[in-house]
């Protein structure tokens, strides 16, 4: 357990605050990508493989930042949302904190009450990952990061080398690639992307009026501690129907939890699970903005920001409840411990592959 992976967070802090490096050298910073034309810009920094920004015009040709984030990389340290973050190694939430896997019983970091969610206290989103390159000119400039997670991390079996693509390319559409090789053991993964948007800008008040498309006709039902039943039923009749699109806020009273607010996995329709097929729709009806979101998983989380209560972030922006909704594409939740569910395992040597993209407009 040497080296940056082990650093306690109140170093790490420290280190934000001052500009620094880790102990291996790695510098702690912001990285922009932008296209030739200059109206299309995303900013990300290595702490969690975050994206901080994307500035997208609207259908008057504006331009604003519809990511919610902080100004600082302390601010991202500190910050308790997972503002743009990386998270795994398996994102969202493991029953009881445990699993059993070839005949062997895990035990990981309990930080939801007796489950564990996004890989634990200090997973993916919360250390700082390499630069492996950073192209910032040219037709599709991106950046790439890479984080080696041991064996044993956060209790999770195996090291695994993970690598991080944040791309540009014409005329407006952000691709992450998030891919990862087991190198030692049998290990679940699922790495998810938790930006949070607002397309109306990021601190331009609630997001209930924007609509939405999933185009998934079934969701996973969850107990009292949001952990799937093991049920995938239909989305046909229910308050999680978005089919066809609606605003989201259309029944947020009644969606239970929280006083009201989505926290949901959806199964994405398609007959290939891992092929590459538009998940959502999102557009505000304010500005015009518009994107979609494609992706290569069987499952994709709607949140609605239902626990985001005065958060400080950028631009002296103060965020609150409904201040914007994650589509966070992913393996389902608990899959480790539902044989029913695709399955999440990555075996050694094999590589697991998560692709999105996503594709702005304005109209």
């Amino acid at each position: 357990m040497a080296g940056a992976a082990v650093l306690p967070i109140a170093f790490l802090l420290c280190l934000a605050l001052a500009g620094g490096a880790d102990a291996a050298g790695k510098a702690v910073g912001f990285y922009e990508l932008k296209n030739k034309k200059g109206d299309f810009s995303i900013k990300v920094t290595n702490w969690g493989a975050a994206l901080v920004s994307v500035v997208v015009p609207d259908c008057k040709g504006n331009l604003d930042d519809v990511v919610l984030g902080y100004d600082t990389v302390a601010a991202y340290v500190n910050g308790s949302g997972s503002f743009g973050a990386t998270v795994g190694r398996v994102a969202n939430r493991i029953a009881n904190s445990r699993f059993v896997l070839d005949g062997k019983a895990y035990r990981l970091f309990r930080n939801d009450g007796n489950n564990s969610i996004h890989g634990g206290h200090r997973g993916f989103g919360k250390v700082i990952w390499t630069v492996k390159e950073y192209v910032r000119d040219g037709d599709s400039p991106y950046i790439t990061f890479f984080y080696h997670s041991f064996d044993g991390e956060q209790g999770f079996p195996g090291d695994l080398d993970v690598y991080v693509t944040y791309q540009l390319s014409s005329p407006y559409v952000l691709s992450i690639r998030m891919h990862a090789t087991a190198l030692s053991k049998a290990t679940p993964v699922n790495l998810a992307n938790h930006a949070y948007w607002n397309l109306g800008g990021h601190g331009s008040g609630d997001v209930l009026k924007h609509e939405l498309q999933l185009l998934a006709s079934r969701y996973t039902p969850l107990d009292k501690s949001k952990i799937p039943t093991g049920q995938i039923a239909a989305v046909s009749g229910t308050m999680y129907d978005f089919l066809a699109p609606k605003p989201v806020g259309k029944h947020m009273e009644i969606v239970p939890g929280g006083g009201g607010g989505y926290d949901i996995n959806y199964a994405v329709d398609g007959e290939d699970q891992y092929a590459m097929r538009r998940v959502a729709r999102v557009r505000d009806p304010a500005s015009g903005r518009a994107m979609e979101v494609w992706a290569n998983q069987p499952g994709v989380q709607l949140y609605t920001s239902n626990w985001v209560i005065n958060e400080k972030g950028k631009a002296g922006k103060v965020y609150q409840q409904y201040g914007a909704l994650c589509l966070e594409t992913q393996a389902y939740p608990d899959a480790v411990n539902h044989p029913e569910f695709p399955s999440s395992i990555v075996r050694p040597g094999q590589a697991y592959k998560h692709d999105m993209e996503i594709k702005f407009s304005a109209h």
